[in-house]
């Protein structure tokens, strides 16, 4: 019949182990971007000021499944600040629309990642998803 198991210690809290596995990644996550080429980091250095002012408990991107649209419009916000930026500093090469169609999948790829290292940071001390 029905026979009760009992398990070890170590197979009733797996936890601990995960979070250590996922604070790994997240190194690394942060050692890959550190060698970004460098307009990368101008635009993830950007794209990081932006999120720091959405950085609060209830914000949008700390949602269980956040709303495509607005982080869509987000990653265009963002898109709109670097021209503007590019346009003051008159560091303007070949101001194409594939340009800007490229830069701004480029944005939204930065800001996802962006998005993932600070609903998954530990410092943060909220449940992560």
């Amino acid at each position: 019949m029905y026979e009760r198991k009992v398990l070890p210690f170590y197979m009733t809290y797996p936890m601990p182990m995960y979070y250590q596995e996922e604070d790994s990644i997240i190194r690394d996550l942060e050692y890959l971007q550190q060698m970004y080429p460098a307009q990368a980091k101008r635009y993830q250095k950007i794209i990081s000021s932006i999120l720091d002012k959405l950085d609060y408990e209830g914000s949008m991107i700390y949602d269980e499944y956040p709303d495509k649209w607005q982080i869509y419009k987000l990653s265009r916000d963002i898109l709109d600040r670097i021209k503007r930026e590019e346009e003051k500093n008159g560091t303007q090469d070949g101001d194409t629309p594939e340009k800007w169609e490229w830069l701004g999948d480029m944005v939204q790829i930065l800001l996802f990642y962006e998005i993932y290292k600070r609903r998954h940071n530990i410092k943060r001390g909220i449940l992560r998803f």
